[in-house]
Order: C-alpha cells, then sequence, then structure tokens
C-alpha cells in the first residue's frame, strides 16, 4: 500500500516538530499550536536529530511522558538538538530532560504536584511570562522536579514545592516549563505557548486552511497526474472535504462512490445524493450493496472482527466500481489508481500509528484495510483534527449541512449494534438514532456536543411493562459527549427533560424497545463508539 499525500511537506520552512516522548497530550500540543496559526508535526523521540532537523523546523518542542529521566531505559534525546541553534521549548518531562542534558539538577525530592497547581512567575517581563499574571493555575503531572537549572538558564517561575518550576535562556532560544501549558487548565497556557512560538522562536502566525487547500492541491496533482481516482463517499465531514480537495485538484479525473451498504443513518443517502452533488457537482456512482454487507456480518459479533469486514468489502466494492469505471470509459480511459479516504489524525493514532500508542481499535481507514488493497492512497486530512477539517470544508464552500455534521463512524451502525448485525436490528436501531437527532436538534444542542452515539445492545433483553403487560426488549444506549479533537471526551451533561423526551419518544414509538439507558462514562478510559 502505497503512503498517504502528507499534511504539508516536509520542507515547509514554518514547521514545528513536536517531539513525542510517549505523551498523552503529544497530539493536543500539536493541535495548540496550530490553533496559533503555525504549522506542527509530531515526530518520535527515537527520530535521529539530523533527521529531525532535515525538515528544517523553526522550532522543537519536547512532550511530557510518563518516564523518569532516571529510569532505565526511559526515552532521551541527543544533546545536539540544543546546539543546532533552533529554539526548543520543553514542556514536563522535555523539560527535566532539557535540564538534565544542559548541567541543571533533577531529582525525587517527593515534590510530587498533580492537577491544578499554583504557580508564581518570578520574572513577569521574561519571553515567556511577559503579560501573564504574578500568580496564575497551570496543570502539573510530575514526580521528579528540578531543583537547580542549568548555567546560563533564568529561573523564571516556581510552585511552593518546585524552585524551578520554568526557565529560559534567550540567548540560546531554549525554554522550559514544568507543567502542561497545552491543557485548558492552564489558564494562560495557551498564551505562554504562542509567546514561545513568535518572541521565542520569531515565528510569523501565518498558517492557516487556506495553506491547506493550496498544498493539498499540488501535492494531489503531482500524485495522480493523468490517472483516475475514486473516493469512499459517505456524506460525512471527513470523506466530504476530501473529496472536495481532490475534486478541485482533479476535477472530472475523479468519481466519488457512495456505497448503500444498509449500515446508514436514516435519510443518509438521500442526503449525500442532495446535499453534496448539489454543492460541488461531483459525479457519483451509487453501489447498492446491502445484500452484500449484511451477508458478509452475518453471525459475527465481535468488534474488530465486524471492523474488519466492512473495511474489507469496501476495497472490494470498489474494486467493482473501479472496473466497472474502466469498462465505461472504454479503451481510451486511463487507470483508476488512486483511492482517496477521509483520514484523520486522530484515526491513525487510535489505530496504532501514534508513537508510544497502543493499538485502541482498527479504524476502517487504516487498521481494518486488507493488505492486497489495490489501490494507491490519497488522504489529504491524514494528518489534521476534526476541527480543522470543519475549518477546510468553509474554505472549500461546502454547505453547513455538512461542514457542522456531527461525526459518524464509517462503518456506519454496524459497530454500534453490540451483537450480530441484522437488517431487523439496524432498522430498529435507525428510528430510535433518528428520534434522539430529532430531539436534540430541536433543544438546539448540536452544536453543544460532538456526537451522541446511539447503541443497540441486541445481544441483551430487560424486561419491562408496556400497555400493562410485561415485556421482555432490547435497552438502547445514548453516549453524547463533549470534545474538542476526539481524542479525549467527557460525557455530556444533557438537560434531563430533552434525556426523558427522548427516552419517552424511542420507547413509545420504537418496537421491540423497552429501555433507554446514559452512558457518563469519560475517554479515556471508554472511547467514543462503544465498538
Amino acid at each position: 500500500m502505497a503512503s498517504a499525500t502528507p499534511a504539508a511537506p516536509d520542507h515547509n520552512p514554518d514547521v514545528v516538530l513536536v517531539v513525542d516522548f510517549g505523551a498523552q497530550y503529544a497530539q493536543l500540543i500539536a493541535r495548540r499550536v496550530r490553533e496559533a496559526r503555525v504549522y506542527s508535526e509530531i515526530v518520535p523521540s527515537t527520530m535521529p536529530v539530523d533527521e529531525m532537523l532535515a525538515k528544517n523546523p523553526k522550532a522543537i518542542i519536547l512532550s511530557g511522558g510518563p518516564s523518569s529521566v532516571y529510569a532505565e531505559g526511559a526515552p532521551s534525546l541527543d544533546t545536539a538538538i540544543f546546539e543546532a541553534g533552533v529554539p526548543v521549548f520543553g514542556m514536563c518531562y522535555g523539560f527535566q530532560l532539557m535540564a538534565v542534558a544542559l548541567g541543571g539538577t533533577v531529582d525525587d525530592n517527593g515534590a510530587r504536584e498533580y492537577g491544578r497547581t499554583p504557580l508564581a512567575v518570578t520574572k513577569p517581563g521574561s519571553t515567556l511570562f511577559e503579560g501573564t499574571p504574578a500568580e496564575q493555575s497551570v496543570w502539573m503531572s510530575h514526580g521528579d522536579a528540578c531543583s537547580a537549572a542549568p548555567e546560563g538558564f533564568a529561573v523564571t517561575a516556581s510552585t511552593d514545592v518546585v524552585p524551578v518550576a520554568a526557565f529560559e535562556n534567550d540567548a540560546r532560544k531554549l525554554y522550559g516549563v514544568q507543567y502542561h501549558p497545552e491543557v485548558l487548565h492552564s489558564t494562560h497556557g495557551q498564551q505562554i505557548l504562542e509567546h514561545f512560538l513568535y518572541r521565542g522562536a520569531g515565528i510569523a502566525p501565518d498558517w492557516t486552511t487556506t495553506n491547506v487547500v493550496d498544498e493539498q492541491v499540488a501535492a494531489i496533482r503531482a500524485q495522480v497526474g493523468t490517472k483516475r481516482a475514486i473516493c469512499g463517499l459517505s456524506g460525512g465531514v471527513d470523506s466530504s472535504v476530501a473529496a472536495a480537495i481532490v475534486q478541485k485538484a482533479i476535477g472530472s479525473q475523479l468519481t466519488c462512490v457512495y456505497v448503500d451498504h444498509g449500515l446508514q443513518r436514516k435519510g443518509e443517502s438521500e442526503q449525500v445524493e442532495k446535499d453534496f452533488v448539489a454543492a460541488t457537482g461531483v459525479q457519483l456512482k451509487v453501489v447498492d450493496a446491502e445484500e452484500r454487507f449484511l451477508s458478509a456480518l452475518a453471525g459475527v459479533t465481535d468488534p474488530e472482527t465486524k471492523r474488519k469486514i466492512i473495511g474489507r468489502e469496501f476495497i472490494r466494492v470498489f474494486e467493482q466500481a473501479q472496473a466497472e469505471l474502466i469498462a465505461e470509459a472504454g479503451a481510451a480511459g486511463e487507470a483508476v489508481a488512486f483511492l482517496v479516504q477521509g483520514t484523520l489524525y486522530p484515526d491513525v493514532v487510535e489505530s496504532g500509528g501514534g508513537t508510544g500508542t497502543a493499538n485502541i481499535k482498527s479504524h476502517h481507514n487504516v487498521g481494518g484495510l486488507p493488505d492486497d488493497i489495490e489501490f494507491e492512497l490519497i488522504e489529504p486530512l491524514r494528518k489534521l483534527f476534526k476541527d480543522e477539517v470543519r475549518m477546510v470544508g468553509q474554505e472549500l464552500g461546502l454547505p453547513e449541512e455538512i461542514v457542522q455534521r456531527q461525526p459518524f463512524p464509517g462503518p456506519g451502525l454496524g459497530i454500534r449494534i453490540v451483537g450480530e448485525v441484522t437488517k431487523e436490528r439496524l432498522d430498529l436501531l435507525r428510528e430510535a438514532d433518528a428520534i434522539a437527532r430529532e430531539e436534540l436538534t430541536a433543544a438546539g444542542l448540536d452544536r453543544e456536543i460532538w456526537q451522541c452515539p446511539v447503541v443497540l445492545l441486541a445481544d441483551v433483553r430487560s424486561v419491562g411493562v408496556q400497555g400493562d403487560g410485561r415485556t421482555y426488549g432490547h435497552p438502547i444506549v445514548l453516549r453524547p459527549v463533549s470534545s474538542e479533537d476526539a481524542m479525549t471526551a467527557d460525557w455530556s451533561r444533557l438537560p434531563y427533560d430533552v434525556l426523558a423526551k427522548i427516552s419517552t419518544r424511542i420507547t413509545n414509538e420504537v418496537a421491540d424497545v423497552n429501555r433507554v439507558v446514559l452512558d457518563v462514562t469519560s475517554k479515556p478510559p471508554g472511547t467514543i463508539e462503544w465498538e
């Protein structure tokens, strides 16, 4: 399988590298840098420094991490990075790594700090802290602590138990803080980060979604040439924006394929043909594959197996569509050699593509693809977060109904049925899902929640009373969550009256459902989807 088109070329002169030491927040750091209108990429801590420098970074950020700098096998970094003349900003573990590497002292003195912590700024006019309060709340998560800064470094902040909570060396453009400025709990964290980017590193905040579109259009034209591409269009934000970028690049060389696999929500097929085609004028080929997918999923209950089956069948349907398109084009037609996918950065990370990350679940575009795929992939959104994708969609002029649509998984309702997927169960879940969406929209809550998966516990039944009689029906789970980028999420505190109306309507209007429950689990420990 060929590698995807990068979100920005390696020679971008304004790239900031985020070196990942296994931090849970590495992706968030990269996202915060982009919010400052500066392009960022994550690289593993195992990458040789000369390879990092070959990317010509304007700055380097060292992430946090779970290790002690003194632990056996703890991630390390070649000290040559501090002599390269590139501005460096260390956070938490990265801060301690800098301190030790440059001659400071880090020790286990019992000065552990976790969660919100008061920070005292000792040099208010410093590069990082100028214009911020002398006392501010920050988010700490550390055991070891820096007790002495390296020679030539000014100590710029401390806490009640940590004498060196931040240091700066303007001459060498080296900076560090013990806490996590990237999380919202650090009240002035974004300002500190921007001070490093703009003042410490001298980077101009000029990266925009226009840059993304322009770079991708040029890269895709070079990649595709005169050949043709197909795109799996689901009607969701990701595939729609990916398709719109590729169409802008190669026009009529792109054909979108909508697979009617029977796993869609109510009204989705009509939305794709009406809204997206009307907005873009893209060529659309509809493939009726419901029977094929349901046959392949018959008897399957394991969620990973379901994901892989759905991913496999998608590719096989695309191959069928490819053959039909070539036949239609005749002898003069160019080869359909490329498959466009709306893979996002969180999809890659959760499928084991991030540094130090486990394979949480196979994404249908990543771990769910068969090894013998015949297409070369085009993934213009592979390094973008969802909010960035929405901005790109707005830049391309896509309608609000598509750009602001809540996330919906590529495998569709197939992974929202816990148990075997059947036509009857899909129809039942479709109705329950439609009711939940209708009531959330009516209450004006669409923009306040990230998404609300509606889950059918198909292999579970519970006793109920309906119409003065005993019932033995299925439970439906509501999973409303709030998130910025799906890397982490919390359950949404929906108004009780809205929840009550959804529950009443589902139990009254959907056959074989006699109970509605609310999932109040955050991510982590749970994932947003149940399967």
